[in-house]
């Protein structure tokens, strides 16, 4: 159990802060939410009626596509874009590993779909981008179902009795400024990233590079 604890820490810590800020988000949301059902003279709900309302739908959607969005992005603008001294780019007077041909691999313990080779290595090949990308649609279009569901709620708690498709709802300009508000600091932070790693250091992270490493080093 040390083991399997010591390997995986990572992924089971930022998924422990995952559920702990997504509890977090639920618990005020739906506090937030029968308040101004309250102004409105409208029914409140319980928690887990709240879950399954679309405010919490559209609220959590509208965050994950521009998380999903931005690593599509990462993902596959480091693949051939580079910034020269920053550890989260490819080094650009190199060959780097990620770079090699997989068919000229001798390792005994390739994975599956590169010993199978075909579209199957190739689809293999690009599939942390497609993942992301599928993801980052899924969301797109869960925000969009949630936020329709939200306006016409809205449209009818103010007494009005226009109704929107998901479809329209995508058209309007209230969808756009929900998804591109979150969109642009995503890539904020991601250039900020790439950009700080450059001049700035964090001891043991694979993250930065080497504390003594010159900054015009890239990667480590």
């Amino acid at each position: 159990m040390r083991r399997i604890l010591r390997n995986n820490g990572l992924t089971i810590v930022l998924m422990i802060l995952f559920v702990f800020f997504l509890g977090g988000q639920a618990v005020t949301g739906h506090l937030e939410h029968n308040e101004d059902q309250r102004e409105h003279g409208q029914p409140t709900m319980d928690f887990g009626q709240y879950l399954g309302s679309s405010h919490f739908l559209e609220a959590t959607m509208e965050n994950w596509e521009s998380e999903f969005l931005q690593m599509f992005f990462f993902v596959v603008l480091t693949a051939f874009l580079y910034q020269k001294g920053s550890a989260e780019s490819k080094d650009p007077d190199k060959k780097e590993e990620v770079d090699r041909e997989p068919v000229q691999s001798r390792s005994k313990n390739k994975p599956w779909p590169v010993r199978k080779g075909g579209w199957v290595m190739k689809l293999y090949g690009y599939s942390l981008s497609l993942a992301f990308l599928l993801m980052f649609l899924v969301t797109f279009v869960l925000h969009a179902v949630g936020g329709a569901s939200e306006y016409n709620q809205d449209q009818q708690e103010h007494g009005k009795m226009e109704r929107v498709t998901t479809l329209e709802y995508m058209q309007t300009s209230r969808f756009w400024f929900e998804s591109m508000q979150n969109w642009q600091s995503e890539f904020l932070a991601v250039g900020s990233m790439v950009a700080l790693s450059i001049f700035l250091r964090q001891r043991g992270s694979p993250e930065s590079k080497p504390v003594d490493a010159p900054h015009s080093d890239t990667g480590e």
